[in-house]
């Protein structure tokens, strides 16, 4: 694609009203990568159907080879099941699926850098939740992921996706953005509104950290893709009733790069600050190297 500016997006299209807006999105992408349109829709079938095969392929009983991930995805189904939760339905689905697929990222299974690793479950964990709640054609979910990769673009060329570089923020808060953008599209909303919910997803995450404990995406990394679900619902939301975000879209990215810049580099995924550096974190990374030179002898 060549998104730059939510802006340029948003004036892209409205110069080209003949066709939808992810039908916009996806002969941008075809021009930028000089592919035909069927090799675009081909990739993205593809990366919907690996978000589903992720969560098929969970495993309850499998732990991370840390010990420290697994099993929380079946906790948050059983509490459902047995009317332990505050929520239902589908805001519990998309907890639940985001820790499923984070999950199987720590325990190495297959999943969509969305937009990535460590960021992998918000995006398909408010999609499939979706589905599972609201129904839709399998046509809309695949559009909906061009709206997603839309906005994922234009945050990694204004900031960043990369936890180094920009902390978690850039990581989980761009994965976050993009579903609420996203989520905005599946239900009707305006291209306008999901700008919208795209600003307020990201605002409602800048700052945050990575802190990734003993150097693993897993704790906290794990239970902020539940989080950025959760932030990514309440944007879409707030979007679709017609909230919108007093800082433009554009003007909230640019922010996100200037904390990124002021972050200090011990919150930028070095595992010598926050979360990484309390006492609890030293005594599991001490574990872990202790583990790691036994089975090396």
């Amino acid at each position: 694609m060549a998104f730059t500016s939510v802006k340029g997006l948003l004036e892209g299209y409205a110069a080209q009203m003949d066709k939808e807006f992810w039908e916009y999105i996806l002969e941008e992408d075809m021009h930028a990568q000089q592919i035909t349109r069927e090799q675009s829709l081909a990739y993205m079938r593809r990366v919907w159907q690996v978000m589903r095969q992720t969560v098929a392929h969970y495993d309850a009983a499998q732990r991370s080879r840390s010990g420290l991930s697994g099993g929380d995805g079946e906790k948050m189904r059983r509490a459902e099941a047995a009317g332990h939760t505050l929520t239902n339905g589908f805001v519990t689905e998309a907890m639940r699926l985001a820790l499923v697929t984070a999950e199987c990222n720590a325990c190495i299974k297959r999943i969509v850098a969305a937009p990535t690793a460590g960021s992998c479950g918000v995006l398909p964990a408010v999609l499939l939740a979706y589905e599972n709640a609201f129904g839709a054609e399998p046509q809309a979910f695949l559009e909906a992921l061009y709206v997603a990769a839309a906005y994922g673009e234009i945050i990694a060329a204004g900031a960043s996706i990369s936890g180094a570089q920009g902390g978690c923020q850039a990581e989980v808060g761009t994965a976050s953005a993009m579903a609420a953008a996203a989520l905005v599209y599946l239900h009707g909303g305006s291209p306008e509104e999901g700008a919208q919910a795209c600003a307020i997803a990201l605002k409602n995450m800048l700052g945050l950290t990575c802190d990734p404990v003993a150097g693993l995406v897993e704790v906290p990394c794990v239970k902020r893709n539940a989080a950025g679900a959760m932030n990514a619902i309440a944007a879409a939301e707030m979007a679709l009733a017609g909230i919108e975000s007093r800082i433009p879209p554009d003007e909230v990215i640019g922010a996100m790069d200037e904390v990124s810049q002021l972050m200090s580099s011990k919150l930028r995924e070095t595992g010598e600050g926050g979360l990484a550096a309390t006492p609890t974190a030293r005594q599991i990374q001490h574990r872990l190297r202790e583990m790691s030179g036994q089975e090396q002898r």
